[in-house]
């Protein structure tokens, strides 16, 4: 697991990373097809950022067969903290108040979702 706090995700390798998470596992064609049901993308623009992300050790992958398979090694958890710390801090002046609030004022809650966060802060109370 890449522990480097150096190693940032570009929104484009977010992206790619989702899909990876997601899967577990998956092929330059099978993260390329998920890419272009959302937006536009060449293949080799796919291969080329997936390789990117092999240098920069956000991916690793298995060379065994023809087909290379390629894994995350970062982290959904820890890729989301550093960029939710860093939001938290930046935007929010280190109010996860704040971030809260105007999360829940932006978008509109499902009652599950709401459920779910009281839940949450009954926990945090106990």
């Amino acid at each position: 697991m890449n522990t480097n706090p150096s190693i940032k995700p570009t929104e484009s390798e977010l992206e790619i990373l989702q899909i990876i998470w997601n899967k577990e596992q998956a092929t330059v064609r099978e993260v390329h097809e998920e890419l272009i049901k959302t937006k536009p993308s060449g293949y080799t623009t796919t291969l080329k950022l997936m390789q990117i992300m092999h240098e920069k050790g956000l991916l690793t992958r298995d060379e065994s067969k023809k087909t290379h398979v390629y894994y995350a090694v970062v982290s959904r958890n820890k890729t989301q903290k550093f960029f939710l710390d860093r939001m938290i801090n930046g935007l929010f002046g280190g109010s996860s108040t704040q971030l809260v609030l105007q999360a829940l004022g932006n978008q509109k809650s499902s009652k599950a979702e709401l459920e779910q966060i009281r839940k949450f802060l009954d926990d945090l109370k106990k």
